[in-house]
This record gives structure tokens, C-alpha cells and sequence, in this order.
């Protein structure tokens, strides 16, 4: 540490960990409160091209460089700047304000089947034993109770459900944004960080560990039990997330031909990982499919039952990642694209993620706007559900052509807005998912009619309006096949923590799913995308 910055702290009073500062050092605010595991919003990654990262100075702005550039590209107020370009130069105390702080509106419940509970951890007389893929191991005496954790490590969201392992009981759920997103809210952002920087992989694995140990400081709190007492953890994720929760390198997801160095499931020990729950405690990290399809995708596969369907079914989970399967017992194949960034809130003037405050759903009638937003809070911008919506209903009343052509910004408020640009991202995000949807149902042979369910995953799938979304051309006309089945992720990885059975048919079908790069295979891939813009 510089010596001229000793004994000069920054703080940031909205957070409690926040109010007992950091010392400083020579770095933007964004390294300042990644280091105390802040969450600031930095859809680019902290490279001064998103413009989200707004906070205040309420103190000791005279410690901080001028404003750059990229700052003064932005609407900011006097004593506004963007955390990953403002620099501490000077030795003052620093008191920083996040702007648009607001809770996460995020997805827990998911689809329940019916299984033989049958988990790898059980009691044998007074010790508690993990069954593993060598055999046995004795993880401590038996102390009244045994949980275990699934967990769904998301880009944007982090969900861990506590469960009883002796009766297969759902305990508690606890949500929160994943604090990785301070690195960039898409997994290329975070892939470029560990290639860009020296420890950058074990800092992105220490943000997402610190934030589960957090969550399960509260579970433990909340449920009144002992930490001892959970036994396993099933962590599922894309490929990226869930190497970077197990610490593994993620460079060959971002460099041709973008596939994991390994594929195969994890088993690991928690005190290895760093996680405090039961230090000889297993933690599993199912296996990947392939490309960017990865642990969450395969788990949503087993939770909707697609492995054993006999009629051919769809899955499509549109988040940061989006990802689509088709098939049934006979065979399944996938494919993965980048579709939720602009439904996120990453690209669009005033789009945002669902937090309270967002415009969540949309209706136009007689040319006024109604809406309603996350928590009844006044509107600060719009998210994912709440733009379909809008595109819709621009599209229903001719105020956009069906060449998504808008003759002027379309004002929701005085301050929240959709414009042509907007528009251009929105379709350009739809149009490669459908394209993903179209092709797979052609490489699997299967015409439209002969889908049977469409099963809707994840929280973008179950918070949005299926009518609205078939009128802007994101998912295929058969509403009445349209099934929503919440975060099928989560339900997935809680269903191979309670059943051997399930985590073994999880592995054999990891290897037997077929991924496919529709952009690869297709030489006229664009054209496909450019075809499906339009409505």
C-alpha cells in the first residue's frame, strides 16, 4: 500500500459492511468496493462504456482525478461519477453513495416432482457418510439433523435452498444478486477479467464464495441450526459460473472453440472451497454439456423430465445466457446463445434488471400508458417482462411498424424511455434465440406442431406475458403448450442432492446430449437472425 494514503479510509454508509471503511489505495471506487464485496453495477466491466456505475460523493471528492472522457458522456450530477472511472490520487477520507440501490426481485420457487429420496449422504448408526464415485467417507458424528444446500450459481443471480437430506423437506430459500456482476454482468466480461489481470480468477471465485458463506450465515440464523450440520452442496451453473465457483480456469470458454477445458462433474471438500458449512462436507458441481451449456441447462433438463418424455418437448431458459433443448427420451439436443443482456437491462436507455423500482409489466390503452413496477416503488427505469411488454404493445397499436421502426423515443415517463436503439437490441437479442429454437427443432427433425410441451425456465420465463412475448416473435405460437416451470436450475440440482439415482442419470446424459452451434453450422447463420428481427 501506498504510505501517502495511510490511515484515509472510503466509505460506503448504505452497506454494513460498508460503514467500517476500507483503507484506501491507488484505485477507482469500483476496485474500492470490489474489494469489500459491493455490488456496483458495471455491465461492461468497469471499462467507462455502460455508464451504469453512478455513485455519489458525498465526501472527499477533491481525493479523486477529473472526469474522464467516458464521464463526461454521461448525465451526471455535481457530485455524480462513474465508479470505475473515478480515481483516488490524494489521501482524504471517502464517503460514496450507490446510486439505484434496490432489492433483487428474484426467482426461488421452481417445479416439484415426486422422486425416491435416496441421497448420497446419510446416517449409518452415529456417523454421517458421503457416498462418492470411490466410495465411502465418513463426514462427522451424526448431530441431529442433516441438511444439504442446492445451490444455482446464475450470472446476474445467486439462489441457495437449504433442504432436509432425511426427509427431502424444502426448509428455506434465500436470493440475492450475484456481486460478480461488479466484474461485468455477461460471462465474457468475467472470462476477459481472469485472462486481463493476475488473480483475477481467484478474485471472481472468492466475490461468488464470500456471497454464499453470506447466505448461509442467514439460513443458519434464520432456521436457528449449526452450520456442522450441512453435509453437501450442489452448486449448478453455466459453464463459467460454476468453474469460477470451484475455482477452475475458464480462458477456453472465451477463445475459439469456446468449449470447457473439462466437462465432467466435481466433487470437492467444502473446507477446500472455503465454504463453512460442514468443513468434510462434499460440494458437487454437476457435469456440462458443452459450448456455454452447461450445469444449469442440464438441470433444467432433469427437472422438466425431458430425459424421459415420450412426446418431444422444448425447454428455453432466456437469461443472461439463453439456453434452448428439444427432445425426449430418445435423444436431446442443445444449443446456447448470449440473448438475455438486452432483456436485462444491460443495453437499453433505461433498462435495468429487476429490482424495485423497474416497470415489470406494460399496457397501452387508448393511447395512455399503464403500468406497474417491482415493490409499487416510483419508476427509475424497466426490465426484461416490462419490455416485451412495451414492444408488444407498440407493435398492437402501430406506434412501432412491423419493421420495428419507431417514429420518435417513446416516453413512459419523463425519464424512462425506449428509443430506436433500444429497439435494434432488443430484436437483435430476440431474433438469435428464435433463430437457436428454429434450426434446433430442424436439426432434430421435429416440425412445430409436433412439440408437445414448451417449458419455460427461469425467471424471465416465468415473469413474462406468453401471449406478448409470441407477438415480438421470442417463442414459438403454441400458447397452449407454453408450461412455466419457474428456476428448474435450482429444482434440478435439489433433486441430485436428494436421489444417487437422479445425479447418475444426470452424468450418463451429460455425455449423451448433443450440443450444437447453430452459428457454426448455419454459413447463412445471419441472415437466419436477420429474417426473425422483424415482425
Amino acid at each position: 500500500m501506498n504510505e501517502q494514503f495511510a490511515g484515509h479510509k472510503i466509505f460506503f454508509p448504505q452497506y454494513r459492511k460498508g460503514k467500517v471503511g476500507l483503507e484506501i489505495f491507488e484505485g477507482t471506487i469500483l476496485d474500492h468496493a470490489r474489494k469489500l464485496g459491493i455490488e456496483i453495477a458495471a455491465e461492461c466491466g468497469g471499462q467507462g462504456q455502460c455508464g451504469r456505475c453512478v455513485v455519489r460523493i458525498e465526501k472527499g471528492a477533491e481525493a479523486l482525478n477529473a472526469r474522464t472522457e467516458a464521464e463526461r458522456q454521461c448525465e451526471l450530477g455535481g457530485s455524480e461519477r462513474l465508479a470505475c472511472q473515478a480515481k483516488i490520487i490524494k489521501p482524504a477520507d471517502i464517503y460514496v453513495f450507490v446510486k439505484n440501490v434496490g432489492h433483487y426481485a428474484i426467482l426461488s420457487e421452481s417445479v416439484r416432482r415426486e422422486l425416491e429420496l435416496d441421497p448420497p449422504v446419510r446416517r449409518v448408526g452415529e456417523q454421517v457418510v458421503w457416498t462418492g464415485p470411490d466410495g465411502e467417507r465418513v463426514l462427522g458424528p451424526y448431530a441431529g439433523r442433516m441438511y444439504g444446500l442446492a445451490v444455482d450459481v446464475g450470472t446476474t443471480t445467486l439462489v441457495a435452498q437449504l433442504l432436509d437430506l432425511e426427509t427431502g423437506a424444502q426448509i428455506a430459500i434465500v436470493a440475492r444478486k450475484n456481486p460478480q456482476a461488479a466484474y461485468g454482468d455477461d460471462v465474457i466480461s468475467r472470462i476477459d477479467h481472469t485472462m486481463r489481470h493476475e488473480g483475477g480468477l481467484q478474485e471472481l471465485q472468492a466475490t461468488v464464495i464470500r456471497a454464499l458463506n453470506e447466505i448461509i450465515e442467514e439460513l443458519v440464523q434464520q432456521e436457528n441450526l449449526e452450520r456442522e450440520q450441512i453435509y453437501e452442496a450442489v452448486a449448478v451453473g453455466n459453464p463459467t459460473m460454476r468453474n469460477l465457483f470451484f475455482g477452475l480456469d475458464v480462458q477456453s470458454l472465451g477463445v475459439i472453440p469456446f468449449e470447457p477445458a473439462n466437462k465432467d462433474p466435481i466433487n470437492m471438500k467444502a473446507s477446500v472451497l472455503g465454504l463453512k458449512i460442514n468443513p468434510e462436507a462434499n460440494v458437487y458441481g454437476p457435469a456440462l454439456i458443452g459450448g456455454h451449456a452447461g450445469a444449469d441447462c442440464l438441470a433444467d433438463i432433469i427437472a422438466a423430465r425431458l430425459h424421459r418424455a415420450e412426446r418431444t418437448c422444448m425447454i428455453i431458459d432466456i437469461g443472461t445466457n439463453g439456453e434452448v433443448a428439444i427432445g425426449n427420451a430418445g435423444g436431446i439436443m442443445t444449443a446456447s446463445c448470449a440473448a438475455g443482456g438486452a432483456y436485462e437491462g444491460a443495453t437499453c436507455t433505461s433498462g435495468m434488471g429487476a429490482i424495485e423500482g423497474a416497470i415489470s409489466n406494460v399496457r397501452l390503452t387508448d393511447g395512455q400508458v399503464q403500468y406497474e413496477t417491482i415493490g409499487n416503488k416510483p419508476p427509475i427505469g424497466i426490465c426484461g417482462s416490462g419490455l416485451i411488454d412495451l414492444l408488444a404493445e407498440l407493435l398492437n397499436a402501430g406506434v412501432m411498424t412491423k419493421k420495428a421502426k419507431l417514429a420518435a423515443d417513446f416516453h413512459l415517463t419523463d425519464s424512462v424511455r425506449l428509443t430506436q436503439q433500444d429497439v435494434y437490441q432488443l430484436i437483435t437479442a430476440k431474433a438469435g434465440l428464435r433463430t437457436d429454437q428454429d434450426l434446433l427443432m430442424k436439426y432434430y427433425g421435429a416440425k412445430l406442431e409436433q412439440i408437445d410441451k414448451i417449458y419455460l425456465a427461469g425467471a424471465f420465463g416465468n415473469y413474462i406475458d406468453v401471449d406478448h412475448a409470441i407477438a415480438i416473435g421470442l417463442l414459438p405460437n403454441l400458447p397452449d403448450r407454453a408450461v412455466k416451470i419457474g428456476n428448474a436450475a435450482l429444482a434440478g440440482a435439489a433433486e441430485m442432492l436428494l436421489s444417487q439415482n437422479i445425479r447418475r442419470e444426470s452424468e450418463i446424459w451429460a455425455t449423451k446430449i448433443q450440443h450444437t452451434k447453430p452459428n457454426e453450422l448455419e454459413p447463412e447463420f445471419a441472415y437466419l437472425v436477420a429474417d426473425n428481427m422483424y415482425f
